[in-house]
């Protein structure tokens, strides 16, 4: 019985979610030839507040840049 755990970071709709769900069991299907029905998969959305890399959150990297920033080095 497949079992596949897949993260993504932030969230995705319900349609979306069912649209990997479906292209998925499809794979392992096709390729592995996986019955349909053994095959069970978990969507785990990761808050973009709860995941990091290169030492910043995913929330901060991502955050629009604030034009007038006080701490900003004024340009010269």
């Amino acid at each position: 019985m497949p079992f596949v755990s897949i993260r993504i970071s932030g969230t995705a709709t319900k349609d979306q979610k069912s649209g990997i769900v479906a292209d998925v069991t499809k794979s392992l299907v096709e390729r592995l030839g996986k019955n349909p029905a053994a095959v069970q998969i978990v969507i785990e959305e990761v808050s973009t507040e709860n995941y990091g890399a290169g030492g910043l959150l995913i929330a901060d990297r991502d955050a629009p840049k604030i034009e007038g920033d006080a701490h900003a080095v004024p340009s010269q």
